[in-house]
């Protein structure tokens, strides 16, 4: 077997290597992940409820453990890294009610009675991006586990290390051997058998639109379902009636975040042209304010960039000459350091319409409503985006405009376990969270029984 080489991304020091699962290992997972499947989904619904609790309470015994693995593998700052552990006990905690609900329907028909089952699929495969490896593998496993499922997770080849260790504790837990099993392994490899292998149901994918066509073209193949969420160019809309101070000071969270490596980032702003200058003028001081250290600093808000090559990428788009309105600061030394920039480009402007997925932002005067909901929407992307303002109707014509899975109004909340999340066009197919999630991997199955008239 093959193996990679994980550098973390602060320090630029090598933390340890990974053995790389090779074809015959993943059919070899997905023939255990098969039959332990089987004796879960006859569980009665309780005790799959009690084992994803017990899950959940062994998440949050190792919380400082799993953060302090992100922090070094993937250069989240400590406290973004509590927060995403917690979220993912928090997760298995919520879903860990859906056993005991998934209930089926009893339909009125003639001549006799007709209900339906929501079978588990089978086997199913997550794979999972780099920029929050466990929070959103978990989006995937969690509901798929709570429907009755077998779960393979194959995780990001540079960022496998807090995902590896979930597999640990669920066994730990007392989960199934070959229920829930991690698989590292390169995408041409392992990613691509899950697409292949038939005995692989359902595949959730998160990550570029690019190989997400991909992914959703070799499914179909097999007519294998999907659910994919990929990139995002989210709009942040900032009219001239909100609270221009808090639109500007909160800005740079919605889209420096993990250093804007985030799907979700509000990486266009866009203002209303009669308070643009104004709102640059409380712009730079707040993104001139963003702590970029140390991500094992508590001081820290953001830290650096993965690796090496998204460095580069990520500095392709501010090359010298750019329109560069002002930067923030970023350490020098080792680490892929980058500092939080603010753009002022034409519309046009690859910047503006391409995902950069780095700390990187634009912002673009508009004139009026009508104007900003055509600028949101001029994009293939439609994920997330936050709309400013302090008029509730016009709030709501704008919210129902803009062509977007996930928006906040005066915030830029995107996320909750407890919500769906999913994008519109380009940004993905199917929604993920929410309390609907476990029937997103099921099949629904109507039966009727003939009892002749009463």
């Amino acid at each position: 077997m093959s193996t990679s080489t994980l550098i973390n991304p602060a320090t630029e020091e090598v933390l340890r290597t990974v053995e790389l699962l090779d074809v015959p290992a993943v059919d070899d997972a997905v023939a255990r992940a098969k039959s332990a499947q089987k004796a879960w989904a006859k569980l009665a619904p309780a005790e799959r409820a009690a084992a994803l609790r017990s899950f959940a309470a062994q998440v949050d015994a190792h919380i400082g453990e799993l953060a302090a693995l992100e922090v070094a593998n993937s250069g989240h700052v400590i406290g973004n890294a509590e927060w995403e552990a917690g979220h993912v006990r928090d997760v298995l905690q919520f879903y860990s009610a859906s056993p005991e609900r998934m209930s089926g329907k009893q339909i009125p028909v003639a001549g006799g009675l007709d209900v339906t089952f929501n079978e588990p699929l089978g086997v199913v495969a997550v794979i999972a991006p780099w920029n929050f490896p466990m929070t959103i593998a978990s989006w995937g496993f969690v509901p798929a586990l709570a429907a009755g499922n077998a779960v393979l997770v194959k995780p990001a080849e540079i960022t496998p290390l807090t995902t590896m260790r979930l597999a640990e504790l669920g066994l730990e837990a007392g989960l199934p051997d070959g229920l829930f099993q991690v698989l590292p392994g390169k995408g041409s490899v392992v990613g691509e058998r899950f697409i292949t292998h038939p005995d692989i149901r359902k595949i959730v994918f998160t990550g570029s639109t690019e190989v997400g066509v991909k992914v959703m073209a070799g499914a179909a193949q097999q007519v294998k379902r999907v659910t994919l969420e990929l990139g995002g160019k989210s709009a942040n809309i900032v009219f001239d009636d909100c609270d221009l101070e808090k639109a500007a000071a909160t800005a740079p969270y919605g889209v420096f975040d993990n250093a804007g490596q985030d799907c979700c980032a509000r990486s266009r702003i866009l203002v209303q042209r009669n308070v643009y200058d104004r709102f640059m003028e409380l712009l730079e001081p707040a993104v001139k304010g963003v702590v970029v250290g140390d991500p094992t600093s508590r001081d820290s808000e953001m830290g650096p960039l993965v690796s090496r090559p998204h460095f580069d990428t990520v500095s392709s788009y501010v090359p010298d000459g750019a329109p560069i309105a002002f930067q923030g600061s970023a350490p020098t030394g080792p680490g892929y350091w980058f500092p939080p920039t603010v753009l002022t480009p034409q519309r046009s402007d690859r910047t503006v319409t391409e995902e950069i997925f780095g700390p990187v932002v634009t912002v673009l005067p508009f004139e009026d409503e009508a104007d900003a909901i055509e600028l949101a929407n001029d994009s293939p992307y439609g994920l997330s985006g936050s709309i400013w303002t302090d008029n509730l109707s016009r709030a709501m014509r704008v919210s129902r405009g803009v062509e977007s899975g996930n928006l906040s109004v005066n915030s830029h909340s995107s996320v909750r376990y407890n919500t769906p999340f999913g994008g519109f066009k380009q940004s993905g197919l199917g929604r993920e969270l929410g309390p609907d999630a476990p029937l997103h991997f099921t099949e629904t199955k109507n039966v009727f029984f003939a009892i002749g008239e009463l």
